[in-house]
C-alpha cells in the first residue's frame, strides 16, 4: 500500500523528512499516531533494520496500537525486531541485559507502589518512627522525586538543603529512610519504578562504553508525547541521541498537563537549544472536533505566554455552540447535567457510551454518581474508584456501622485501629478467635476485655476499652441527632478529620476533599429529609447509601455506559460529547495554582486538554452556590469562561444570552423536571406565576418565583395547606405552610415537594 496518500501535506513533510532532530508539534485530534508509526514504516522501507529504530511511549495501549498498524503495512517478522515500548519496559530490558554491571542479577523484581509502600512502611516501624509523622506514602512520593530528578539516597543524605526541608517538615530522619529503603531493594534484588529510570542514568554514567554500545545500536530514536517526560527520562534520550542525532520528539506543548509527576514542560519547549539543526513540523489540522470547539480552544489557550504558536483548524462541520449551564447549587448541577444526556441520548440516538463527565477533583463525581442513579444512567469511573468505594469513605462509613450497629464485624475490624489506637492485627486476631470460642460476638469480647486478663495485657486491654468509650460516646443520641450533626461528630472525635487534614501529599489532599464531599451530601440529605417530613437521622442516611452503593450484576452492555473521570485521566480520550463541570473559580482552576503564573498555565492546559475531548459538542457547567464542609458557599464562575471568545458560547437556558445580560429566571424548566422522557406526549396546560406547567406534574422541588403568599398548596406527605410567609433569598429561601392536618411547617423551597392548587 502506498502509505503516503494517507497523509496531509503535513503530515507527509513530517514522515518523509526523518534525519536528523526532529520536533513534531501535533495539535489535539491531528493524527500524531499515525505520522509516528508511518515514520517508522518510511524509515524500514528505506532499508533501516527494525532493530535499529527505538520508539518510546509513555502507555502501552500507545506502543501496542503503533505497532499492530506497523505490522499491517510491513511483515511481523520485521516489525518484531523493533525497539517499542513505554520508558519503563524498554529500560527494564536493557537493565536486564546490564545488571550485573550494577550488582544486580538479571531475574531481579520491579516492585510495584503497593510493594514499595509496604517496604517503606516496615522500615518506619523498625526505626520506631511515629508513622502519623512519618507517613509512607509521604516519604514514598518523596523518595520518587529524588530518584526523578538523579538524587541517590547517598546524595540526599549529603544535600543540607534537603536535610533542613525534612527538619522543617519534622521528618530529620527521612535520608535514613531513604537509605535503608535503597539498600533493601538491593539486598532484595529489586528495583522500583523509579528506579529503572535511575539506574539507567546511573549505567550509561558510570559504563561509557555500554553508553557507546546503545548509541550505535540505535540509529534512530522516536519519543512520544515528549512534554510529559521528566528531567531523568529526559536525560537518557539526550545520552543515546548523542551520536547520530537521529532523534524525532512527538508532543504537544498545550497539552502538558503533568508537573506534578515530574513532567517539564521546558524539555519540549527547549529542544531547539539542544539541536539547533532541528527541524519543527507542525500537524494544525484536526479531525476530531468540530470548527466551533477547535476555534474555541484555540482562545482558550492563546492566554498562555508559554508556548509554542501554531494555528489549529478543523474542516469539519461548523458544529453546535459551546453550552453554558448555570446552576444555584451543586447538587442542580448534577441534575441539570443529566437530565440533559438523557434528553440528548433520545433525541441524538446515541449511545451511553458517547457522553463523558469531566471534574477538577475526584470528589466531584459523588453528585453525579448519584444524580445517575437515580435516573437509571449507567456509568463507570474511568481511573479511579466509585467514590463510595474510596479507602477514606469506606474508613468513615465503617464509623457510622458501628454507631448504628456495633455487632457489625466487618465495620469493626475496619475501624478499631484507625486512626492508629496501638491495636495490632495479633490483638485483633485474638479477639475473633475468642468470640469464636465463647460463641460470642467481638464487640461483647471487647467490652469485657478488662476480664480476659490470660488473652490481653492491662495496656492492651485499656487500648481495647478506650475504643469501646469511643463508640459508646458517639452512639448517644443517635437516634435522635441528625444525621449531618452525627456525621461531623463522628469524623471529628475518631480523628479521621485530623488524621487527613495533616497530609500534604496530593494523595492525602485527595482524601481530605473527599471527606469533605461525603459531609456534603449528608447535609443535602439531612436538609431534604427534614423538609419532607422524613427521618433524617444516620441511620437512614446509611440506608439510603446502601442503595446508592448497591452494584449491579455485570453483564454485555456494561461497555455502553457515561464516563466520569477528571481531566488529567481524560487525555488522549475523545467523546462525541462532553461535560466539564464545576467550572468555579474555587475548584478550577485549583485554588492551589492562583499564586503562580506558570501553575495557572498549566491549569489553562489542562481546560484545553478537556474541551478538545469532545468531538460534536461541550458543555461547560457551574454552580453558583457548593457545599463547603455542610455550609452553603457563594461561588464565583471561574476565569477561564471569560477568557473564551463569546461567538462560541451558547446559553440555553436564557435564550442565548450570558446570564448577567437576562432578565429570566435562571433554570429552564425542561433541565428540571423531575424525570426527563424519551418523547414528548400531549399534556393539558395551565398557567402558575411566570411558566406554563401540567396539573399532572409530579410533586418536585420548586422554584420560589412559583409562589406567593396567600397560595393554597399540596405537599405529598402533609396534604393540603396554605402559605403563610416566604423567607430568604434562592437558594435559601423558606415557607411558612400551614397544613390542614399537620399544622404549621417551615420548609426549604428547593426540596419542598409542593403544588400549587
Amino acid at each position: 500500500m502506498n502509505y503516503l496518500n494517507d497523509l496531509n501535506e503535513s503530515q507527509k513533510e513530517a514522515v518523509i523528512n526523518a534525519d536528523g532532530p526532529s520536533l513534531i508539534i501535533a495539535g489535539a485530534g491531528s493524527g500524531k499516531t499515525r505520522v509516528l508509526t508511518y515514520r517508522i514504516v518510511h524509515l524500514l522501507n528505506r532499508g533501516i533494520p527494525a532493530r535499529k529504530i527505538l520508539a518510546l511511549t509513555f502507555t502501552n495501549k500507545a506502543a501496542k496500537e503503533m505497532k499492530e498498524r506497523i505490522t499491517r503495512i510491513v511483515s511481523p517478522e520485521t516489525s518484531r525486531h523493533l525497539w517499542m515500548g513505554t520508558f519503563h519496559s524498554i529500560f527494564a530490558k536493557i537493565l536486564r541485559m546490564e545488571s550485573e554491571k550494577l550488582g544486580y542479577k538479571p531475574s531481579f523484581t520491579i516492585y510495584d507502589t503497593a510493594d514499595s509502600r509496604s517496604l517503606i512502611r516496615s522500615i518506619i516501624k523498625e526505626m520506631s518512627l511515629d508513622d502519623s509523622i512519618y507517613k509512607p506514602n509521604v516519604i514514598g512520593s518523596r523518595i520518587s522525586a529524588a530518584k526523578n530528578n538523579l538524587v541517590t539516597a547517598a546524595m540526599y543524605s549529603a544535600d543540607a538543603s534537603m536535610q533542613d526541608y525534612d527538619r522543617s517538615s519534622r521528618m530529620p530522619l527521612l535520608s535514613d529512610v531513604y537509605r535503608s529503603y535503597s539498600a533493601r531493594c538491593f539486598k532484595a534484588n529489586a528495583m522500583d519504578f523509579d528506579d529503572l529510570l535511575l539506574n539507567t542514568n546511573i549505567l550509561f554514567r558510570d559504563f561509557p562504553a555500554t553508553l557507546t554500545s546503545y548509541q550505535e545500536r540505535f540509529s534512530y530514536i522516536l519519543v512520544d508525547e515528549y512534554q510529559d517526560t521528566n528531567y531523568s527520562q529526559y536525560l537518557i534520550v539526550k545520552k543515546l541521541a548523542a551520536l547520530h542525532h537521529n532523534i524525532c520528539v512527538v508532543g504537544d506543548d498545550a497539552q502538558s498537563i503533568y508537573s506534578f509527576r515530574g513532567a517539564r514542560i521546558e524539555n519540549i519547549l527547549e529542544f531547539r537549544n539542544d539541536y539547533s539543526e532541528y527541524q519543527l513540523f507542525k500537524l494544525e489540522q484536526n479531525y476530531r472536533s468540530t470548527q466551533t470547539i477547535v476555534n474555541a480552544a484555540n482562545t482558550i489557550i492563546s492566554n498562555n505566554e508559554g508556548q509554542i504558536r501554531k494555528n489549529v483548524f478543523s474542516e469539519n462541520e461548523t458544529g453546535e455552540k459551546i453550552q453554558v449551564f448555570q446552576s444555584m447549587t451543586d447538587t442542580e448541577e448534577g441534575f441539570n447535567v443529566a437530565s440533559d444526556i438523557f434528553d440528548k441520548k433520545f433525541a441524538l440516538q446515541l449511545n451511553w457510551s458517547d457522553f463523558a463527565i469531566l471534574y477538577r477533583t475526584n470528589a466531584q463525581s459523588r453528585i453525579f454518581e448519584e444524580t445517575l442513579r437515580k435516573k437509571n444512567i449507567p456509568y463507570k469511573i474511568y481511573g479511579g474508584l466509585s467514590f463510595y468505594e474510596r479507602k477514606e469513605i469506606k474508613d468513615i462509613l465503617s464509623y457510622f456501622r458501628m454507631v448504628i450497629n456495633p455487632e457489625d464485624e466487618e465495620a469493626l475490624k475496619r475501624s478499631i485501629n484507625y486512626p492508629r489506637r496501638g491495636i495490632g492485627d495479633t490483638t485483633i486476631q485474638k479477639i475473633f478467635e475468642l468470640a469464636q470460642t465463647l460463641n460470642t460476638s467481638a464487640w461483647v469480647i471487647l467490652q469485657e476485655a478488662q476480664r480476659h486478663q490470660e488473652h490481653f495485657n492491662s495496656g492492651t486491654a485499656k487500648k481495647l476499652s478506650g475504643f469501646v468509650a469511643v463508640i459508646n460516646g458517639l452512639r448517644l443520641n443517635a437516634d435522635t441527632t441528625d444525621a449531618f450533626l452525627k456525621a461531623k461528630e463522628i469524623s471529628l472525635a475518631s480523628g479521621i478529620m485530623r488524621e487527613l487534614r495533616e497530609g500534604k501529599s496530593p494523595e492525602e489532599i485527595s482524601r481530605y476533599e473527599n471527606l469533605e464531599e461525603l459531609l456534603n451530601a449528608i447535609k443535602v440529605f439531612t436538609e431534604a429529609a427534614e423538609t419532607n417530613g422524613e427521618p433524617s437521622t444516620l441511620e437512614a442516611y446509611m440506608a439510603n447509601v446502601a442503595l446508592l452503593t448497591d452494584q449491579d450484576t455485570e453483564t454485555a452492555e456494561d461497555k455502553n455506559k457515561i464516563t466520569l473521570m477528571t481531566m488529567h485521566s481524560a487525555k488522549g480520550l475523545e467523546f462525541k460529547h462532553v461535560y466539564i463541570v464545576g467550572m468555579e473559580d474555587t475548584l478550577f482552576p485549583s485554588p492551589m495554582s492562583s499564586g503562580s503564573a506558570r501553575e495557572l498555565e498549566e491549569e489553562r492546559r489542562l481546560f484545553y486538554v478537556a474541551v478538545t475531548r469532545a468531538e460534536k459538542q461541550a458543555t461547560l457547567s457551574y454552580a453558583l452556590n457548593r457545599y463547603k464542609w455542610g455550609n452553603l458557599e457563594r461561588c464565583s464562575p471561574s476565569r477561564f469562561l471569560r477568557e473564551i471568545d463569546q461567538k462560541y458560547l451558547d446559553y440555553p437556558q436564557t435564550g442565548g444570552k450570558p446570564f448577567n445580560e437576562s432578565k429570566k429566571p435562571l433554570n429552564k424548566p425542561t433541565l428540571l423536571r423531575e424525570e426527563p422522557r424519551p418523547y414528548i406526549k400531549e399534556e393539558r396546560l395551565v398557567k402558575i406565576g411566570k411558566q406554563t406547567v401540567s396539573p399532572d406534574t409530579p410533586f418536585s422541588g420548586t422554584d420560589p418565583s412559583l409562589f406567593s403568599v396567600g397560595d393554597s398548596v399540596q405537599h405529598e406527605r402533609f396534604g393540603d395547606g396554605k402559605i403563610l410567609s416566604i423567607e430568604g433569598m434562592p437558594p435559601n429561601t423558606t415557607a411558612t405552610v400551614v397544613f390542614d392536618k399537620e399544622g404549621s411547617k417551615k420548609l426549604l423551597l428547593r426540596f419542598a415537594k409542593l403544588k400549587k392548587i
